[in-house]
């Protein structure tokens, strides 16, 4: 998952913007160079964690390299989060999750996750 995929993302719960990142894991494409005019996100730069301001200069050409293998998003609002794994973050609605794989993440990953989601996170906690 690329850090820019998060100034396009809601929870689809509650709706609420932005969404907080989680990295636990990544790997770098040194290769990859911006084709965008800076700043390449338009709301939230999620590399930086923060709002984006016009006339401020962001580093898009080193986020632009880099890809979250491992992670989560978490809503601060409703306290939902959603595991990235293997680049693809999970946003499913709760009726559709698989708890067994949820707890299985939750389990391998508790160590580098905020308690708030290991011990209070919905639908899913240890």
């Amino acid at each position: 998952m690329k850090y820019r995929l998060v100034d396009l993302l809601a929870c689809p719960i509650c709706k609420h913007f932005p969404l907080e990142l989680i990295v636990i894991e990544t790997k770098e494409y040194p290769e990859r160079k911006l084709s965008f005019e800076k700043p390449f996100c338009e709301l939230f730069c999620a590399f930086l964690n923060m709002k984006v301001e016009k006339g401020k200069n962001y580093p898009c050409d080193n986020c632009i390299k880099i890809e979250i293998v491992t992670g989560v998003l978490r809503c601060p609002k409703c306290n939902r989060w959603y595991p990235i794994i293997d680049e693809i973050p999970r946003m499913l609605p709760d009726e559709l999750r698989d708890k067994k794989e949820d707890l299985e993440f939750l389990n391998k990953y508790a160590e580098r996750l905020p308690k708030s989601i290991v011990k209070d996170g919905v639908p899913y906690h240890l």
